[in-house]
């Protein structure tokens, strides 16, 4: 009878070992080496201390072995109905989280899980948990971020939407003497940008900042063909750094019988001076100003943030010489790096 008995555990651990190697759920996984302790003959305070959980869950789990065998280890919550986290569930919570709570009524301007759970069972008719909303926002790939500000266009929407038109009409119509960039320019601050960064809890990273600040500002031409990048530098933001600008550009396309320069509406560069300089000197440069308040439809935006994240937010450096040296530094490498890229583009 003994070795009946020893021969059934025999078979019930190595089924049980056979179910831990394969199960990627770490609930059932645990279930599993509870059982396989009990089949020992442990005792519960023992396989409780080992495994870390509470004597009452290795109780329950010996009761569900003995009473179902394996199958008990099962979780039986599959038979308690539909899943509330369906595919109709997660798509309007998706939606949701696009929306503001005051597109709901509530006077808060940002989302909690609470909030969400009031306003999904008003649509949906469906309660869950504050604790399953948090596990519903994960399947939908929410996160938690800073909003970017931003300000209207005063255009109408049907002006807005001609001139970019016209914009894109303009490239995709482009002569080959003829050369497109998009310009802009960036400030360089020796206090560095403070961005976010990983670091252990408990524990805050110092950014240590000179205390009085410095300024430097480039002017990039984009060329979006390419992906080459024209800079000049200064220490004043003003119509001639913009110029000097024009005419680096003269420099660098000059077999080019027309210059367009796709840019916003600063001051600077529709200023007096720059539109006599436009219409004498520089002939062959023609501005084609985007509407206002529309960065994302200039292309070097993305470069200047490129740049803030790979050199000037939380910077090291003491000196505004050393900061430029690293934005140069970076500068050119990205420049090579796209030239690379486009003469392979050209080869293929």
């Amino acid at each position: 009878m003994s070795r009946m008995v020893s021969r059934r555990r025999f078979y019930v651990k190595g089924a049980l070992r056979r179910m831990l190697k394969k199960t990627n759920d770490k609930r059932l996984s645990i279930r599993i080496r509870i059982a396989i302790m009990v089949v020992d003959d442990r005792k519960p305070s023992r396989i409780a201390s080992t495994v870390g959980c509470a004597v009452s869950t290795v109780n329950r789990v010996a009761d569900r072995l003995r009473e179902h065998s394996i199958e008990g280890l099962m979780d039986r919550r599959e038979d308690n109905g539909d899943l509330k986290l369906d595919e109709a569930f997660l798509g309007q919570l998706r939606e949701i989280v696009d929306q503001s709570p005051r597109d709901f009524g509530y006077q808060r301007p940002t989302w909690t899980r609470e909030l969400l759970v009031a306003v999904m069972r008003k649509l949906t008719g469906v309660c869950v948990h504050v604790g399953t909303m948090s596990r519903a926002l994960r399947k939908i790939g929410a996160r938690r971020g800073r909003p970017r500000p931003t300000v209207g266009c005063p255009w109408s929407k049907v002006a807005k939407t001609r001139r970019i038109n016209a914009i894109n009409k303009l490239r995709a119509n482009c002569r080959r003497n003829e050369i497109i960039v998009y310009e802009d320019e960036v400030d360089i601050h020796l206090n560095p940008k403070i961005g976010m960064d990983w670091m252990n809890r408990g524990h805050q990273k110092e950014v240590l900042t000179p205390g009085q600040n410095q300024k430097r500002y480039l002017a990039g031409a984009l060329n979006p063909d390419t992906g080459e990048l024209t800079i000049v530098e200064g220490s004043k933001k003003n119509s001639d750094l913009f110029l000097r600008m024009l005419e680096s550009l003269l420099q660098r396309y000059s077999d080019a019988k027309r210059i367009y320069v796709i840019l916003d509406n600063y001051r600077i560069h529709s200023s007096r001076i720059v539109q006599a300089a436009v219409l004498h000197r520089l002939k062959k440069i023609s501005l084609v100003f985007l509407p206002p308040y529309c960065p994302n439809e200039n292309k070097i935006e993305r470069v200047w943030k490129d740049l803030h994240d790979e050199v000037t937010r939380n910077h090291p450096h003491a000196t505004m010489v050393g900061l430029m040296q690293a934005v140069h530094r970076y500068l050119r490498c990205r420049n090579r790096r796209v030239e690379t890229a486009h003469r392979t583009r050209v080869a293929a």
